[in-house]
This record gives C-alpha cells, structure tokens and sequence, in this order.
C-alpha cells in the first residue's frame, strides 16, 4: 500500500529530520533539488516546490511558461544518511495541475503502469561503476591514489588498490545498508581507481530512484575522502569506462514470481519463451535505445569497435560491440550470468535510468506483443575478436559508433521514440543534437596536437 502523509509526517518526526529535499531530474537525469523545512511539509505536498523549467535541461519549457511543480511519490521517503536531519523525496512534475509530458519520472511509471495492464512487473538491478578522481590545479584529472599504488595495468580487484579507498566504499555500504538496498558486493574495477557496489533489485521505479539517490550519494562522501565521484563515462582515453549495466526479469505484478525463469529451457540457459520475446525484442531495437542508454559524446569513446576493444591499458574495455546474446559471456551485448535473468551491458554511467529503463520496458514489450525470438544464443564466443567483415557479411549488428548514429537510430524508431511520448522525444533530439554540434565545435587539444605543424 502507497504510503500516507501522515505516516511519512511520522517518520520525518522519528528520524529526526527538518530538511526535505524535493527532488526530480532533468533530461539527462541530474538530480534538481529545492530544500523545505519540515515545518513546510503540507505546503510541499499541496505544490508549493515550484521550478523555472526554462533553467534546466531538456524539460520542455521557455523562460515565459507556468511553474514546474514537484509533486513528492510519498513511498520514495529516503533519509539521507551522510546528513543528519535531512531526507529526499523523489517527485514527480506537473504544470497547472497536469502531469508534465517531459518528466523522466512520469514517463517511467506511465511505461511501468502499461506493463503492469499487460499482467508483468519489471524488476532492475544495476551496477553502477564509477571513478574517483582529483582535479589537479590545471583543471586536468588523475586517479584518486592516497597510497600512489593504484597503478598497475589489470588493476581489476587488486587489493592494494582497493584499500586505499577502502574507507569510502565502507561508507557508502553503510549507508546502503542502513537504508535497507541490501548491498552485497563492493570491489575495485578494471581500471584504475575505478570502484562498484552492488545491491540488491527492485522494481523499475524504485531501482530508478535509488540510482539517482546513489549518485547524490558517492559525490557527497568522496568529498570527505577528498576525491570527486564521477559516472562520467569514459573520463581517461586509455582506461576502461563506466558503464551501468542493467539486470532485467519480469515478474507477477506482485512480485512473487519470476516469469523469465524456466530451468527446462532447452537453450540450457534458463530462460522462459517470455524472457527470450523480451530480450529479441531490446535485441530488435537495441541500436535505437542505446541513444537512451548511451546518451552522451562520451559514451561512443567508450564503445568503440575495432582496435579500440582491446585499447585499454587493461588490455579489454569490456564493452560490447556487437548486437549479440549469450551464457556469461562479456563480450555480448546481452549476457545471461544466471538463469531467469539477463543483463544489458552497453547501458553507461550516463544513462537517465528513467529514461532507459523506460526504453528498455517498450523495446522488450514489443517483443511479447510481436512474439520475437532472438534465435540461437552465441555460447563460447569471443565477440571481440569478430572482424567487421564477418559483420557486413551478415553477421551481429553494430552498436552505434557516435551519439549522432545513436540519435538517428532514435529517430527512425517509433517504439523507442514512443516510449518517451511525442513531447519528450523531441525534446530529447534537440538537447542531444545541440550537445554534439556543442562538442563538434570545440577545437581539441588531439587536434592541436596532429595539426598544427602537418599543413
């Protein structure tokens, strides 16, 4: 049952709290907040947190139009755990009393109800790696490495490396505990000072807001570390990026079955038939949801095919290349590391996960509806060394290789366009297209470097 006001009032009272933070994202799913004095509870509740949309991205507004309102989702009540006194409630925007067609929030829970009017309930786990950073006096950034030890090549699950930001990881795990996420795993990643945190699912909506929650979360302790906690992408040319990777199912609506589990599977990978619809269809329109998954310039220095999967220092970028299935393989787009599950790998550290998670629920709902199957899976295969020739002759299809290919992928696509509703989709094409001309005209240091003395 949805929590009440007077409930979430009892909770404010015993934890203390007298700050509230409204909060709801922008397009590329930043967290926008305005803090309210507990005293002020009802007020926030009946509208009073209003917002200019015209001074934040991708919300479909001017400088002339009514007031965003944030209206808080009761059951998203969050204390904030590295702040005493203060807690988060997630919203959701409205303009003169209507629901807002350019809020990330609202167009996930629309796509969750309409898969639930379908009898399914998607359940999302995610793993969000990030890196630590500092900023030299320059401006450039480093590796955060307290210890200088964090240097080695394959850095992945070092311990040396680990312990040196083994008190921030221990924070954050306690704080996720204490907010009941049930985290499981922390470990240090493939690059270097590159970290992950592991918790456990929960239904779209909720693991969409706990994403954004946890990235408030990492920037806000790294401080006391003295480091920066960044999801950017692929913030160092020679180290492996960021992603998000996303572990979908499908349930009863009351969570209580998992309906992509079928042990018998004669695929030996313990999918059910409705697993394999829903998988062919994120197979289907994959290049057109990476434009939501993938939603940055950065994010396609990250997916680079060719020479650059096995361009980091690594020695892998452990990102897929290819439009391709199978066992836990990692060089697949989608790996199935258990059964009654499978995970999406090329979703990065930038993805609005309203938005993606959104995508993921239209792409895989068409597949249902249109009975898709991805055909065999691709076991023991190692994608990377598939050479683009095996490509164009009929092979895997390619993961978009710019944000400019991602969007056109976007546009041509009414599924995916429509996941967002007409408003949104528009509004999203011309945040991104502005972004990459942006970034187009920006003269870079790679240039200077190779040009400058060639003519």
């Amino acid at each position: 049952m949805a929590a009440t006001r007077e409930e979430v009032r009892r909770r404010l009272t015993e934890d203390g709290v007298d700050y509230i933070l409204a909060q709801y994202v922008d397009v590329h799913g930043t967290p926008r907040c305005k803090g309210v004095p507990v005293r002020a509870f009802d007020q926030l509740l009946d509208g009073s947190a209003g917002f200019a949309g015209g001074a934040v991205w991708g919300m479909g507004q001017g400088p002339h139009d009514h007031d965003l309102i944030a209206v808080p989702d009761l059951d998203s009540y969050t204390p904030v755990p590295w702040e005493t006194g203060v807690a988060r409630l997630a919203c959701d925007i409205t303009v003169d009393g209507q629901p807002w067609a350019c809020c990330p929030r609202t167009i996930l829970r629309r796509a969750a109800e309409e898969l639930a009017r379908e009898g399914y309930l998607l359940m999302v786990g995610v793993e969000a790696e990030h890196f630590l950073v500092t900023r030299r006096p320059d401006g450039t950034i480093a590796p955060f490495d307290p210890d200088g030890v964090d240097t080695m090549a394959k850095a992945c699950y070092d311990f040396k490396s680990l312990a040196g930001s083994m008190g921030y990881l221990r924070a954050v795990l306690g704080y996720l505990d204490a907010l009941g996420w049930e985290p499981y795993a922390s470990d240090h990643e493939d690059a270097n000072a590159q970290y992950e945190i592991n918790w456990k699912y929960a239904d779209a909506v909720t693991s969409a807001d706990r994403h954004t929650f946890y990235k408030m979360l990492t920037s806000q302790v790294a401080k006391r570390f003295g480091a920066i906690a960044t999801h950017m992408p692929k913030p160092f040319s020679k180290l492996t990026g960021s992603g998000c990777h996303f572990h979908v199912s499908l349930w009863d609506v009351a969570g209580r079955r998992n309906l992509f589990l079928d042990e018998g599977d004669a695929r030996g990978l313990g999918l059910s038939a409705l697993a394999y619809q829903f998988l062919a269809g994120m197979m289907e329109h994959a290049r057109a949801l990476a434009a939501l998954v993938a939603p940055t310039v950065n994010d396609y220095k990250r997916l680079s095919v060719g020479e650059f999967l096995t361009g980091s220092t690594s020695g892998f970028t452990w990102t897929p290349a290819f439009i391709s299935y199978g066992d836990n393989n990692r060089t697949h787009m989608f790996r199935v590391p258990e059964a009654g599950r499978f995970e999406c790998r090329i979703v990065s550290g930038a993805v609005n996960p309203y938005l993606g998670m959104a995508g993921v629920i239209a792409a895989g709902l068409d597949g249902i509806r249109r009975k898709l199957d991805p055909g065999p899976p691709s076991a023991g295969k190692n994608m990377y060394a598939l050479s683009l020739d095996e490509v164009k002759g009929g092979g895997p299809g390619l993961v978009p290789q710019s944000l400019p290919e991602a969007l056109d992928a976007f546009e041509a696509d009414p599924v995916i366009r429509g996941a967002l509703g007409p408003a949104l989709a528009a509004e999203f094409l011309r945040v991104k297209r502005q972004e990459w001309v942006r970034y187009h005209n920006t003269v870079s240091q790679w240039e200077i470097d190779h040009y400058l003395a060639l003519f």
